[in-house]
């Protein structure tokens, strides 16, 4: 008996100090570049955005709605602003208000870069309910106000001041620039940015690197990390939707069948919601934990180093957390439409639901259709792919120049920032540029934090002066890094 307990007690400790010593040797990752000088922005930089921001480029699902003297105004807005873009660089038009500029670069032989934006902006629900008019691009309080601030004309006017700025100085890359800035991503990009993509495969062009809106830099969001971190999207994940219908048998209220379509269909969302697809640790999320978690505290970093060991209390930490931290570990379950009856006392014939779910890399919309079908194991209920549905995109990988210039770039411009590579969950118009590189990226040069992060298509969206103005620098040291 002793030798068994004794045999246990080694095994024990040998087990324990497996996890001590990966834990200790479990070294930062964090590249060591020094902070670049910060250059000065001009006034007029700010005043460019602010003229953006006032111009209504709303994208509407439906057709009708659609302003395009806002959108002309725009095309007229970017030759009055930028003359040097305007009159240096090649220029090509999509669907009469997106843009492809092309800064054509000294050498052929280096692959060219790819800078991406998009000119539209979600609706405003509630104008009332904004501190400001959401489209007077005011400034108050040392922020700039207004719908777009964050998303996106943030980044596509902070790309062109940064361009023209650099024109102003007679840069000149040795590496071709792209500049493409799509005006319907909010509703898909198939007139903006899935044109500019094909027209760029057409051409035969092959980028470096791909860089689109994403993530940010966040201040104090991510449990354990004290520092502001910035993220870089390296995938993001897909999106299938699936509409449910049933067709029975309907009648008077008051002779109620014992089951009617209604009740049929939400119980087949109620399976649904309690068996939801099964969590992982996608590779985005392993970059992310290889990149931060040497930069925590023991605990979390004990557990990130001996992710193997730990990984269900992982997966369930950030299960049981907010939204979007499920929402990096799993294909999310989302109903967003149920519709059924037509009068108080007619018992509906039909019933039908909408369901969104966004794919985390690794699992497919067919992934998908099977489990719903496991689940709900009713063939009254009938499913089917409904509207637009894409895979997630592939990982992008952190080991070349493309990610090492950005990362570079954000530690130059943001002094004692963490960076890491993650999981974008929502769609972008990057999506559309696979067949232009493998290397596609996902970051924006602003803070995020508790005080702004539910302005994104929300209320209030703004940016402070300051952020604006290290876009600017960002983008233009960016440029400056890839043709070193």
């Amino acid at each position: 008996m002793k030798k068994i307990f004794l045999g246990i007690l080694i095994v024990l400790l040998l087990f324990v100090g497996f996890i001590l010593v990966k834990t200790l040797t479990f070294s930062s990752n964090q590249l060591q570049v020094d902070p670049i000088e910060k250059i000065e922005i001009p006034d007029l930089a700010i005043q460019h955005l602010q003229e953006a921001l006032r111009l209504k480029t709303i994208s509407f699902e439906n057709e009708s709605d659609f302003d395009s003297m806002a959108f002309e105004a725009f095309n007229l807005l970017l030759s009055r602003n930028y003359p040097l873009i305007d009159s240096l660089l090649d220029h090509e038009v999509f669907s009469e208000y997106s843009h492809l500029y092309k800064w054509q670069g000294s050498n052929a032989s280096l692959k060219p870069i790819v800078l991406m934006g998009h000119i539209d902006v979600v609706p405003i629900a509630s104008p009332d309910k904004w501190t400001v008019d959401p489209f007077a691009g005011e400034i108050k309080d040392g922020k700039i106000w207004g719908r777009g601030t964050i998303d996106d004309k943030f980044s596509v006017i902070g790309i062109l001041e940064a361009t023209e700025m650099l024109l102003t100085d007679g840069f000149q890359p040795k590496r071709t620039v792209y500049l493409s800035f799509g005006h319907d991503e909010e509703i898909g990009g198939d007139k903006g940015a899935v044109l500019i993509a094909e027209y760029l495969t057409q051409q035969g062009i092959e980028a470096e690197f791909v860089l689109d809106e994403g993530y940010a830099i966040t201040q104090k969001l991510i449990p354990g990390i004290e520092p502001d971190a910035a993220l870089i999207g390296i995938a993001e994940k897909g999106s299938t939707t699936i509409e449910f219908t049933v067709d029975m048998e309907g009648g008077h209220s008051s002779q109620p069948a014992k089951e009617t379509a209604i009740d049929v269909l939400s119980n087949a969302m109620a399976k649904l919601k309690a068996n939801p697809l099964t969590p992982t640790l996608s590779e985005p999320m392993q970059g992310f934990m290889d990149q931060l978690g040497p930069e925590m505290g023991f605990v979390n970093k004990m557990a990130f180093a001996n992710r193997s060991i730990f990984k269900g209390m992982i997966i369930s930490t950030y299960e049981n957390a907010s939204g979007a931290g499920n929402a990096l570990v799993r294909t999310t379950t989302s109903p967003t439409i149920f519709e059924a009856g037509i009068k108080e006392n007619v018992i509906p014939t039909y019933a039908r639901a909408v369901v969104n779910f966004r794919i985390i890399p690794g699992q497919t919309a067919d992934n998908v259709m099977g489990h719903v079908v496991s689940v709900i194991d009713d063939e009254r209920v009938k499913p089917k792919f409904y509207g637009f549905n894409t895979n997630p995109s592939a990982v992008s990988p952190i080991d070349n120049d493309g990610y090492g210039f950005i990362n570079k770039t954000i530690k130059q411009v943001f002094a004692n920032t963490l960076t890491a590579p993650n999981l974008v969950i929502a769609a972008t118009d990057s999506r559309h540029f696979t067949e232009v590189s493998g290397n596609i990226y996902r970051f924006v040069p602003y803070h995020i934090n508790e005080n702004n992060i539910n302005t994104f298509h929300g209320i209030d969206e703004h940016i402070p002066v300051e952020d604006y103005k290290d876009a600017i620098r960002f983008y233009r040291q960016l440029i400056i890094n890839s043709n070193q």
